[in-house]
Parts: structure tokens; C-alpha cells; sequence
């Protein structure tokens, strides 16, 4: 089965997404597109970024995705083609796939410049019709990244455009946040991961996170773990720390933002305002 998935940031009000799904029936009418989503924040190459990482791997290997936030189309920015354990990706070279390969190194990544898989004429403001989805449909109907474009260095492809989160000292982790989801449940920057080399052997009720003036005390095992209304700090299904509100919406309660800082300490404290 030929599988591809689409990534935008093109909403659904619009035919964008529509005609991105006719162009790859036109190609190759028995692949499957599935839609990941097409609600990341308009031009948010961060949020993409990590919707995707979180995204993929729950897709049969072979895959292609096809990530199209791209605020630079028409412009000086390049396309890549890129394999990566076992899917390929379709995206702009603006770090929409810093995420994808933090952890996995590409096999192969090349520059898409071969105008032989393009739709033509090509627009100046619709790449996600004119390339991304042919050039998908072309290598999902068996084309090589080979038959695109010339080989792209690999240790250019991830380049640290997107954030992450960094220690500070042995007692301390920094972040921010990505974006909120549907639920007003603030994704961050920091993962599972980094939650336990930071917490150790110690109890995660040791943990403070501080969030928009707020500081919430140990990380949740659920979300009816606290009170009703009261805000706690989990491990989402993406392994990353999201902040949440026990029946609420903590980007509403919180007054949070994307790019706020968020900040997780070990040591005993209460939870509550900060002061």
C-alpha cells in the first residue's frame, strides 16, 4: 500500500488541502492520503515541527508525509526530500524537520529541483499543490530521492531553528511553550526524557514547574490525580511535559502563550501562585 500523509498549516476553510489530495489521485490514484492535521498555527514552524516528530512513527515504514508550513514559499528558501527511519519527507528547508531528526540521522536527503515531477506552471504562493504534493505522489509511485534534486550534507539538516530544552545546572531544566491544543493543555518543549535525568531516583513529587506566574508542584500520574480546576504538569502522549487544568483550559486559566518560558526545578514546594 502506498501511503501518504499531509501536515499543513492551511486550515480547512479553503480548497488548499482539497486540491493537494486531487493533484496526488491525478499521479497515482491508488495511494491513500491520511490527513495528520491541518491545524498547526498559521506560519508555526515550531509547532509543525513537533506535531510531526510525534506523529509519524504511528505510520507503516515506507510512508511518505508531506509537511507544508512554509512562510518563505516563492522565495529563496529550498524543498527537501528526506529518508529518515524508514519514511520519507517532503518539506521546506526551515527547520520543519528539526525534530523528525534529533533523534534518527537521515539515510539520505536531497534538494527538490527536479522540475520533470512538478506541476506546472508552478505558483509563486502554492507550493503545497505546484511541488509537495507531486513530488510525494512521484515517490510514493516509486521514484528514488535520487530522481529529485542533488544530495544534500547531512549535517546541515538539523540545525537547532527549532527549540528544545536545556538544563541549567543539576537542579534545574528550561523550556517553552509550543503551542495549546484543542483542550487549552499547553505542549512544551521538554521531554519525558529530560524529566527523568533530572529527577533521578527522587520522587516526581519533588518536582516544581513553574508556567505563567504559576507554580504547580510534582508531575501528575493523571489528570483526576488533583482537584477539579486545579492546574497539574503531566507527561502527554507525545512523551512531552504538557501543563493542564484538572476539567479546564490551562492556556485560558494561565493566560500562557507560545514561546512563554517554563521552567522545572527538584525541590519541595507548594502549588500556587508565585509570588
Amino acid at each position: 500500500m502506498s501511503l501518504i500523509t499531509l501536515l499543513t498549516d492551511f486550515g480547512l476553510r479553503d480548497e488548499y488541502v482539497g486540491v493537494m489530495k486531487g493533484v496526488v489521485a491525478s499521479i497515482h490514484p491508488r495511494a491513500t492520503v491520511v490527513d495528520i492535521t491541518h491545524g498547526i498555527d498559521p506560519q508555526d514552524v515550531t509547532h509543525g515541527a513537533y506535531v510531526l516528530a510525534a506523529a509519524y512513527t504511528y505510520f507503516p515504514a515506507g510512508s511518505v508525509h508531506v509537511a507544508v508550513i512554509d512562510p518563505g514559499v516563492g522565495g529563496k528558501r529550498r524543498i527537501l526530500a528526506v529518508e529518515c527511519g524508514g519514511h520519507r519527507f517532503v518539506a521546506p528547508d526551515n527547520g520543519l524537520l528539526d525534530r523528525v531528526l534529533a533523534d534518527r540521522p537521515a539515510a539520505s536527503a536531497v534538494y527538490v529541483e527536479n522540475q520533470r515531477h512538478f506541476l506546472k506552471p508552478v505558483s509563486r504562493t502554492f507550493h503545497g499543490r505546484d511541488i509537495f504534493a507531486p513530488v510525494a505522489a512521484h515517490l510514493a509511485a516509486g521514484r528514488g530521492l535520487d530522481e529529485l534534486g542533488p544530495p544534500v550534507d547531512r549535517p546541515q539538516l538539523v540545525r537547532g531553528i527549532v527549540p528544545g530544552s536545556r538544563f541549567k545546572g543539576a537542579a534545574c531544566l528550561e523550556g517553552s511553550v509550543v503551542a495549546a491544543d484543542h483542550f487549552g493543555n499547553l505542549l512544551t518543549t521538554i521531554h519525558a526524557s529530560d524529566i527523568a535525568r533530572l529527577v533521578g531516583r527522587s520522587d516526581r513529587k519533588q518536582v516544581m514547574v513553574h508556567v505563567g506566574g504559576q507554580a504547580i508542584h510534582g508531575i501528575a500520574s493523571s489528570y483526576d490525580s488533583v482537584p477539579p480546576l486545579t492546574p497539574l504538569a503531566i507527561i502527554g502522549s507525545r512523551g512531552l511535559l504538557e501543563i493542564s487544568i484538572n476539567g479546564g483550559n490551562a492556556q485560558q486559566w494561565l493566560g500562557a502563550a507560545k514561546r512563554d518560558p517554563v521552567r522545572v526545578d527538584v525541590h519541595r514546594c507548594r502549588t500556587g501562585p508565585e509570588t
